[in-house]
């Protein structure tokens, strides 16, 4: 096992990492941003180093930084955390040429799954059933129209180096493909460095559903179930819960097996999630991550399994300690993503914390690294919080869901919990019938 982990990443998801490190024994090496010095994680590692300013293309995306305080604190590995670095390839690729273990999957799976045409490709040849759409790049106007021509409008424009929602344009017929082609081209190459762009159909009501995958070096690949994250604004997601609403045991159990079969195929290792549309009793395949997902705590806390811990005794070389027939998921869990913004327009909402009490309870878990006195950078993603809570039933979790809002105190800066305390009383959702474009129908109807 690794004697000491630095972390490559911020916020709640460093502090995590940490804490998995130490329930293993490992020492931990923090890095950060001049702005993050008075970070949680950093107080709490062994070690820290400030590896640039605060912009992230400095600290965070800073490569050769990152590489050099490992070295000088010789770390036997990095973790990525999530976003910032965790799902470069050439990063991973650096980390091993510098003898360092880089956790995760190996850099080849995660530059075919981050070109979203190659993911298709790929996952097509293990079974997977994928959103019809253009075999491939559209470079040609006329290439785009023949193939909406063929799939049916409405169709989607997506970025094929793209994520969160940038690149994405959706086309109701010839005149706003030809209008939306250029716009994704251009936020495309202004967000990724890469203009490729390809075709799909546009599901009318789909839900957001994704498979949760942990591989070993060994062969064995296990599923523990899915989570449904189809609350989403901006193709950003709000909440997610496990197990969906929408699936039943059977229908739960076909499609992991499905996912558990095309990463052997692909001799996958590592935490990996799986992301599907789910219409009309159809799955379809959008994207896979290879990392942890932010929302990775509802799995853990219906299935007793710690994905963190999990990924780190595979990188390290172990073989998995459980098998899919050990796993029984038990419950429901719901995450709320609480952000450092207005509940109401949404506005960045940065600054100091005055005041900061957090849920407690059976069940109440609560991922953050703030504390009272800490002040929020302007400079990072506005997540700030993320409460998760499990019930017996899904009645169960959404009444303690909504006990632990009314708990949650974080003054002194705006926040989206009135937004959530809202969300979990509407009848649709406590009814478990919506889908990805609810909430921002629902926005929109009140704007």
């Amino acid at each position: 096992m690794f004697e000491k982990i630095l972390i490559a990443n911020r916020g709640e998801v460093a502090l995590r990492i940490h804490r998995a490190c130490r329930e293993m024994g490992i020492r931990t090496v923090a890095v950060h941003s001049e702005a993050d010095a008075d970070a949680m994680h950093v107080r709490l590692a062994d070690e820290s180093v400030c590896i640039g300013p605060a912009a992230a293309r400095g600290s965070y995306l800073n490569i050769p930084a990152i590489l050099t305080a490992a070295t000088i604190t010789n770390a036997d590995a990095i973790h990525p955390g999530v976003g910032f670095l965790s799902e470069n390839a050439h990063f991973a690729q650096m980390v091993a040429e510098h003898d360092i273990t880089f956790i995760g999957p190996a850099p080849e799976h995660m530059t075919v799954m981050g070109d979203k045409i190659a993911a298709k490709a790929a996952m097509k040849k293990t079974g997977i059933p994928v959103v019809p759409g253009s075999d491939g790049p559209v470079v040609e106007e006329d290439e785009a129209l023949k193939t909406a021509a063929k799939i049916g409008y409405p169709v989607i424009v997506k970025a094929a180096a793209g994520g969160g929602g940038r690149g994405m344009k959706v086309a109701h017929d010839d005149e706003t493909l030809r209008q939306a082609l250029p716009m994704a081209r251009a936020e495309a190459k202004a967000n990724f460095g890469d203009d490729t762009l390809y075709l799909e159909k546009f599901l009318e009501t789909p839900r957001h559903i994704e498979i949760q995958i942990l591989a070993d070096n060994h062969g064995n690949v296990i599923h523990l179930g899915e989570r449904d994250c189809s609350l989403q604004r901006r193709h950003q997601k709000v909440i997610e819960e496990a197990p969906s609403p929408a699936l039943n045991a059977a229908t739960r159990d076909k499609i992991g097996a499905r996912c558990v079969k095309a990463m052997k195929k692909l001799g996958y290792r590592s935490v990996g999630t799986i992301e599907f549309l789910y219409e009309n009793g159809k799955f379809y395949f959008i994207e896979m991550n290879t990392r942890l997902q932010v929302e990775h705590p509802i799995t853990e806390m219906i299935s007793g399994i710690d994905l963190a811990r999990e990924q780190i005794r595979v990188a390290a070389g172990a073989k998995l300690d459980v098998t899919q027939k050990n796993i029984q998921l038990a419950g429901h869990a719901i995450e709320c993503r609480i952000n450092a913004e207005n509940p109401e327009t949404f506005a960045p909402s940065p600054g100091t914390i005055t005041d900061y009490h957090a849920p407690g309870g059976l069940d109440v878990r609560v991922d953050s690294a703030l504390y009272s006195g800490y002040r929020v950078p302007p400079h990072y993603d506005s997540l700030i919080a993320k409460l998760i809570v499990r019930g017996r039933s899904r009645n169960e979790c959404l009444m303690r869901l909504r006990r632990a809002l009314e708990e949650f105190v974080i003054g002194g800066i705006e926040t989206t919990i009135p937004l959530h305390q809202r969300l979990i009383t509407e009848s649709d959702f406590i009814n478990g019938d919506y889908d990805i474009h609810w909430l921002e129908n629902l926005l929109d109807s009140e704007a």
